[in-house]
């Protein structure tokens, strides 16, 4: 498999964390089956024509789709060798961009023609056919951006602060205090979250807790699963254990010993 990371234009950057390119080998045309980690961001797939097809749940998915925030890991399969470039975006970026509630697209994703129709048709007719990494990268940052500027939904100050002061945290801020400080009501602040991120704030502020223990996993940062634990404010062994395996589909053995981490939370299972 092949990876790799690709820094947004300057013009994108509080819009969109990366771009990414992941491909089989010509000569791997085994069927491979992936897991798709909880990680608190939508994103945008795009899958190159003339290649294979990817499936969730043995549904094909549409060659261009944007998908929300997830709330529980999912499996996605492929039958043959594929090319796919995808877009990952920031967890507030789908009312900004598309002007959509984020709530509307939680635990789904929508076929790009269907929601931007004409946009989205130009996109594909230009994108799809073309071979060159750069190029795509290149077409699907001036469609985002001319979105952005029909759009023209500011983005919320209060969420921005919000989710910044969150992320820093890795999810173990007081919500409570947090809501105080920006002088809104609990009610408030549920309904902008769902607006602009999908997720209630605790939901959120959870995602963010187990997304830094994975990284610390990743890092090889612990002697022992308790040291993740505790480093990430979990109230004990067990409780990080069952949020692993809600989060990720699997307890963190199995995914030391039974996934390849190739793309950042989209590992393949190991057969």
């Amino acid at each position: 498999m092949i990876y790799e990371q690709i820094p947004p234009p300057d013009y994108l950057k509080n819009y969109v964390r990366y771009f990414w390119r992941l491909e089989s080998l010509p000569t791997d045309t085994e069927p491979k089956t992936f897991k798709t980690i909880v990680d608190g961001s939508p994103g945008l797939m795009l899958q190159h024509a003339g290649n294979g097809t990817l499936y969730q749940f043995d549904k094909q998915l549409p060659d261009i789709f944007l998908y929300g925030q997830s709330t529980l890991p999912t499996e996605i399969s492929s039958t043959d060798a594929f090319r796919t470039i995808g877009v990952y975006f920031y967890p507030n970026a789908l009312k900004s961009i598309f002007g959509l509630d984020a709530h509307e697209l939680t635990d789904s994703c929508v076929d790009l023609r269907f929601l931007t129709k004409k946009e989205a048709i130009f996109l594909s007719d230009n994108v799809l056919p073309v071979s060159s990494t750069a190029d795509q990268i290149d077409w699907l940052s001036a469609y985002l951006w001319r979105l952005i500027e029909q759009n023209k939904t500011q983005q919320d100050t209060i969420m921005g602060y919000a989710l910044a002061q969150i992320a820093h945290s890795k999810g173990t801020i007081s919500l409570k205090e947090l809501q105080e400080k920006l002088n809104v009501t609990e009610r408030s602040f549920e309904r902008k979250f769902r607006q602009w991120v999908g997720l209630s704030p605790k939901l959120y502020a959870r995602i963010c807790r187990f997304q830094a223990s994975l990284d610390q996993m990743r890092n090889n940062d612990y002697e022992k699963l308790s040291d993740i634990a505790f480093d990430n404010g979990y109230a004990d062994h067990s409780h990080f254990i069952r949020t692993f395996k809600e989060f990720a589909g699997f307890s963190p053995d199995q995914f030391r010993k039974q996934s390849n981490e190739v793309a950042e939370n989209f590992p393949e299972l190991i057969k």
